[in-house]
């Protein structure tokens, strides 16, 4: 038998002849959820034929329909949160039990078969728990709350609290970054990512359809990468004194380096974001004084032409040293999760199901294996840095400011030099003092 994610089992593999090619012909593209129960319909249909078997061959494929659901259950154990796809494992498991126990010339083995039965389904009904704590979950991963911000001419004290007054190295603050990169990316497995592949609307829609609970990992996931741009864009903005801001938009700079420099490229990107974002990028006089060299190497990094050449390559040699390495600290590789994404959907979406001869396209399906299989090998590593909780809970729970509120404060930092920011700058204090 052969697994695949998502679905687990491709079609008619290891299984009987006539089920085989009723699931592998045509044309039709199968969902992994459809995969799943029409793989399961084609065992339980090849196992009503056990009286016409030899025993021979009867105990041979008892023997790998009992494997091949072990190995379907452990690696992949989401695809039978399903109710009826558990009511069918439960009715082919109940026949194997069956075809076993009427096969005089190995019943001894059958006390063998019940057990390995038995303990595949308590683990699989383990791992269906576990992932069945969503809630907790949930309250681990929200994103933290939304500041309006100042309501027009309302600056912050100057004692409230910033990042550089929790944190003022940016090689600490990139790696407790890293630490909460890790720990996000390891709550995704395997058959969460083949929902980019089963559920996706689009290219410009990451939502997925269908039930939140199996893709809010990867929701979560990208809200960290949103809550960070935006945390980077409040902590400039809400500075009062220019000198300040200056130092504020230096430092993340430097942060942004340190996190290239450990691989953890989705930070980074996070932090070029939101400098990039236009209530940051608008405030001229400010990033006047800001010394922009190293800026612009991250740019460039970071350039979109040619479909992120430049960080492909950076993120190949990341991977070839991860290989290479020795210690946990050179095997983390981070890679920007959205780019992640786009490459699975072009990758489903490129290429088609079914060769023309209507044979599965297993080289599709093997490339994105590989894929999510090097992804979660990164998310395997385990984190060498140390865990700063002040750190953390200020990256984490710091309150962040909404759109309206980063212009707000980065027009009462600079006001509007053109006729658009003016016409901007009026209809939004128009709005808000009409909603005070």
């Amino acid at each position: 038998s052969r697994v695949v994610p998502g679905g687990g089992v491709m079609a008619g593999v290891g299984l009987c002849g006539a089920g085989a090619r009723r699931l592998s012909s045509g044309s039709h593209r199968f969902q992994p959820c459809t995969i799943c129960h029409l793989v399961l319909c084609s065992a339980l249909w090849g196992l009503t034929l056990y009286p016409l078997l030899p025993q021979a061959k009867l105990k041979s494929f008892s023997a790998k329909i009992v494997q091949l659901l072990k190995e379907w259950t452990e690696a992949f154990p989401y695809d039978f949160q399903d109710e009826k796809a558990m009511a069918e494992l439960k009715a082919i498991t109940h026949r194997v039990t069956q075809c076993d126990e009427v096969s005089a010339p190995w019943a001894l083995e059958n006390g063998t078969v019940k057990k390995a039965i038995a303990q595949m389904t308590q683990s699989l009904l383990l791992s269906l728990a576990a992932r069945s704590q969503l809630q907790e979950l949930r309250e681990k991963l929200r994103p933290p709350a939304v500041d309006k911000g100042p309501i027009l001419k309302t600056k912050p004290p100057a004692a409230q609290k910033d990042i550089l007054g929790v944190c003022c190295d940016p090689l600490v603050l990139a790696q407790q970054l890293t630490h909460i990169e890790l720990d996000r990316v390891s709550s995704i497995y395997p058959e969460d990512l083949m929902q980019i592949v089963s559920h996706m609307d689009s290219l410009d829609n990451h939502r997925c359809r269908g039930d939140l609970t199996k893709t809010y990992s990867l929701e979560a996931y990208d809200n960290w990468f949103n809550c960070l741009s935006m945390l980077v864009a409040t902590e400039v903005c809400r500075v009062v004194k220019k000198k300040h801001r200056t130092r504020m938009l230096e430092f993340f700079i430097d942060v942004a380096r340190e996190c290239f420099n450990i691989g953890n490229f989705n930070s980074m990107m996070a932090i070029i974001s939101g400098m990039n974002l236009s209530p940051v990028a608008r405030l001229k006089k400010t990033w006047s004084k800001v010394k922009t060299a190293k800026f612009d190497v991250l740019e460039h990094h970071m350039d979109p032409s040619s479909n992120f050449c430049n960080y492909r390559t950076a993120l190949q040699g990341a991977t070839q040293r991860s290989q290479m390495a020795n210690s946990s600290r050179e095997k983390i590789v981070i890679p920007v999760f959205n780019l992640f994404v786009k490459d699975i959907y072009f990758l489903h979406k490129i290429h088609t199901n079914h060769l023309p001869n209507g044979h599965i396209n297993f080289k599709k399906f093997w490339e994105i294996s590989r894929q999510i299989h090097e992804f979660m090998t990164w998310t395997q590593v385990e984190c060498p840095f140390e865990k700063d909780k002040k750190i953390q809970s200020y990256l984490l729970t710091a309150p962040i400011y909404s759109e309206e509120a980063l212009f707000v404060a980065s027009f009462e930092s600079e006001g509007p030099e053109n006729h658009m920011e003016k016409d901007s700058w009026k209809t939004l204090r128009t709005t808000l003092l009409n909603r005070a």
